[in-house]
């Protein structure tokens, strides 16, 4: 028996028959997991005991460890990841980080870090990111980072390959603002391979 939206679970220990018809199918309904958006990317981390500094607070380090994570993900979800970067012979870096912390989160606090590309082009992207508290949607941390795609070879920047400057460029917008992907990088001084 299968009902219009939902599907059939085996459950362990039936057989596979079992799992559409008679008294041990279980309909479960079907989810779509909706396509990842490429202007915003959330991710939910819980504050673990060893990422506090002697103060109780999270140590510095560990907002970097997640604005780092958080777009790591963001990318493997468009398909812009490692595959992706190994089949372009390249791979980002982070140049630089840009932190105004605003708070501190503790043990036992649920972030949520929110990020999303706001230029893309020449060798580099730019990224804004926001740490907030899940509880009162406090802000903790803003991080600017600016990444620089690089030879996988060489280590040496090279322009970022046209498929993602393309996918930002087709429409960019900002959830944190009205910023606009520039046409040109102005700072990029021939670094192409």
């Amino acid at each position: 028996m299968q009902l219009p939206g939902h599907s059939p679970v085996q459950l362990p220990g039936t057989s596979p028959e079992s799992a559409t018809d008679g008294p041990e199918a279980i309909l479960c309904p079907m989810t779509t997991t909706p396509p990842p958006d490429p202007w915003r990317y959330t991710a939910r981390y819980p504050v673990r005991q060893y990422e506090l500094d002697l103060l109780g607070h999270v140590n510095n380090a560990v907002y970097l460890n997640w604005v780092e994570q958080v777009a790591v993900e963001h990318v493997e979800a468009l398909g812009f990841g490692r595959d992706w970067a190994a089949a372009h012979d390249g791979t980002w870096v982070v140049h630089e980080h840009h932190v105004t912390y605003r708070g501190a989160a503790r043990y036992g606090d649920v972030v949520l870090v929110t990020t999303l590309p706001i230029e893309i082009g020449g060798v580099r992207g730019l990224r804004r990111t926001e740490i907030r508290r899940e509880a009162d949607g406090a802000l903790l941390t803003e991080v600017e980072t600016q990444w620089i795609w690089v030879r996988s070879g060489s280590g040496r920047p090279a322009r970022v390959p046209a498929d993602l400057v393309e996918l930002f460029r087709g429409g960019s917008r900002s959830a944190f603002g009205d910023e606009r992907m520039e046409e040109d990088d102005p700072d990029d001084h021939g670094h192409d391979e």
